[in-house]
């Protein structure tokens, strides 16, 4: 069994958990009460410099515990304080030790767009995203057959968020815009071997096209690992790591820089 595989039915099992307590109608219910989800698209879209979409993130499968971080809200107005555009928000639970309430606490707490980074497979846990206030949610080619992509994509958009559709090669990358994304990213890391590839980015950034708003994620540590995805054609790059385990503030302004 790979690593996604592992991780999708870890996610799945604890969104059936929380719908014992918090069944599919309550769920929908908050989500229609929330507050309207922000304009990601324009937050995000093409600029004279790379925009940062900046992670909250205590943990990974590959690196074990990173941070501690006992208050995201706090993290993530240190990221809007230092110029990101968008805050991620991982809130997978046994690998990556995150929460919905990470995702509630982050909403409160700044005015700019929020992501629910999940292993997301069905419309209860977009519902969940919606309820907690975030404005767009992440869904990986690679964990979705091309007719649930393109129903959960719908049903994200039909909910007023934007999805960040993830690929990792290109047949990824024409099953992302045959659903129309307008927002894709191209994850470094193989996330069947959470192996990295930093110049996977730049095989298939010209696959996106300039319509479209390309986002590079993983293999960020420095200045020159932005500056390398944005010559590739980058609009936007996702950092976790590196900010989670540094200065998030002159971290930030460091890459807005490259």
């Amino acid at each position: 069994m790979s690593l996604l595989i592992d991780l999708v039915e870890g996610a799945r099992a604890d969104a059936e958990t929380r719908r014992v307590t918090t069944p599919y109608a309550a769920v929908e219910s908050l989500a229609a009460t929330a507050p309207a989800p922000l304009d990601v698209l324009d937050a995000l879209r093409p600029a004279d410099r790379v925009k940062i979409l900046a992670e909250v993130k205590r943990a990974s499968p590959s690196r074990g515990r990173l941070a501690d971080i006992p208050d995201p809200a706090a993290l993530a107005v240190s990221y809007e304080t230092g110029g990101a555009s968008a805050i991620s928000v991982l809130t997978e639970e046994r690998r990556f030790r995150g929460s919905l309430d990470d995702l509630r606490d982050v909403r409160a707490a700044v005015s700019l767009p929020v992501l629910r980074k999940d292993f997301l497979i069905d419309e209860y846990q977009v519902l969940e995203a919606r309820a907690a206030g975030a404005d767009l949610v992440l869904l990986i080619v690679a964990a979705l057959d091309q007719p649930t992509l393109a129903r959960l994509f719908d049903f994200t958009t039909s909910l007023g968020m934007t999805a960040l559709v993830e690929t990792h090669d290109a047949d990824e990358v024409e099953r992302a815009l045959e659903v129309g994304a307008g927002l894709i990213g191209v994850n470094a890391r193989d996330l069947s071997t959470f192996e990295l590839d930093q110049d996977l980015f730049g095989r298939l950034a010209d696959r996106i096209p300039g319509s479209v708003i390309r986002v590079a994620e993983s293999a960020v540590k420095s200045a020159a690992d932005v500056a390398h995805y944005r010559k590739a054609g980058a609009d936007v790059v996702l950092v976790g790591e590196a900010l989670v385990t540094g200065d998030p503030v002159a971290r930030i302004q460091e890459f807005l820089s490259a």
